[in-house]
């Protein structure tokens, strides 16, 4: 059994808790939120992370995504959780880890807080948290700007990151 905090819109917790069940956010009391971090990693080389979501998900099956992340467990935080993703998800620490926005999404029931880690490890270091993920590659910074454009990206994902993308990308023709 897996509780979540429950929030107000702005972020602010509440006194009420919830028992997650899968693919039964909707259900969460029209006005609340549950937490969710998720982690765009880059390794000191200036590439990204690149995982495939396993076919089991219930939510994007298949597709790729350019992070780790999940949702807040009770009396967890954003950034305690993106740690705690982070490593469950792929076995890495991070070296730095820098807040790029919060996005509220009333489908969801869901405030995301995304972040940027930077990791110096040894590239063939992930390890691939079984249920959650089946493959891994490193992009350059043009492979993460085909990613996003790709029919395989997770485009809410794709869109939480849209700032701080369109910075990255700016330099590429």
């Amino acid at each position: 059994m897996e509780l979540w905090d429950l929030y107000d819109r702005d972020g602010n917790i509440t006194d009420q808790v919830w028992e997650r069940t899968h693919g039964h956010n909707d259900e969460i009391p029209e006005g609340l939120y549950h937490l969710v971090s998720d982690i765009l990693v880059q390794h000191t080389d200036g590439t990204y992370l690149l995982t495939k979501r396993d076919m089991r998900k219930d939510i994007c099956p298949g597709l790729w995504e350019p992070s780790a992340g999940g949702s807040a467990k009770q009396g967890e935080g954003p950034e305690e959780c993106a740690v705690r993703e982070l490593f469950e998800e792929t076995g890495l620490k991070a070296d730095s880890m820098e807040f790029i926005n919060k996005t509220v999404s009333d489908k969801n029931r869901s405030i995301y807080y995304s972040y940027l880690a930077v990791v110096n490890c040894d590239k063939d270091s992930v390890v691939l948290q079984e249920g959650e993920t089946t493959e891994y590659k490193w992009v350059d910074k043009k492979g993460l700007l085909e990613y996003t454009k790709s029919e395989l990206a997770m485009k809410k994902h794709v869109e939480r990151y849209r700032e701080f993308f369109d910075r990255l990308f700016a330099d590429i023709s």
